[in-house]
């Protein structure tokens, strides 16, 4: 008797819990128009800086960056920030491939893409 009122409370349990649904929202964004926005955004922004811009500058306007990398040599110091500017895969994640690289020697700007990383880490 006892296994049975128990059963039966289990399956009560259960039949009422089916189909409860939880949503969390996306701040009214789809994610696919999120990210494609964001790297439309700093597609244009690259594209327009100047060599010589501050970092500062640069990380407030476009924000944290995907990736970043830093080193000194003879006593300058290499910053190198990533933000993401094509598509190459859907998983949902971000890749080194799918940025786009800023090169600073001492909080300025020297250059971008992979030339600039090749040039300032030979």
């Amino acid at each position: 008797m006892f296994k049975a009122a128990r059963l039966a409370a289990l399956l009560l349990t259960t039949s009422t819990l089916t189909g409860c649904v939880v949503a969390i929202g996306n701040d009214g964004f789809d994610d696919d128009e999120q990210w494609e926005q964001s790297q439309k955004r700093n597609e244009r922004y690259i594209d327009s800086i100047k060599l010589g811009a501050r970092i500062g500058a640069i990380h407030a306007d476009l924000g944290e960056p995907d990736y970043r990398d830093s080193f000194q040599r003879n006593g300058d110091t290499f910053e190198v920030l990533y933000y993401r500017t094509q598509h190459r895969h859907s998983d949902g994640k971000t890749t080194r491939d799918e940025t786009t690289p800023l090169v600073f020697i001492d909080g300025q700007l020297v250059g971008y893409g992979i030339t600039a990383v090749e040039n300032a880490t030979r």
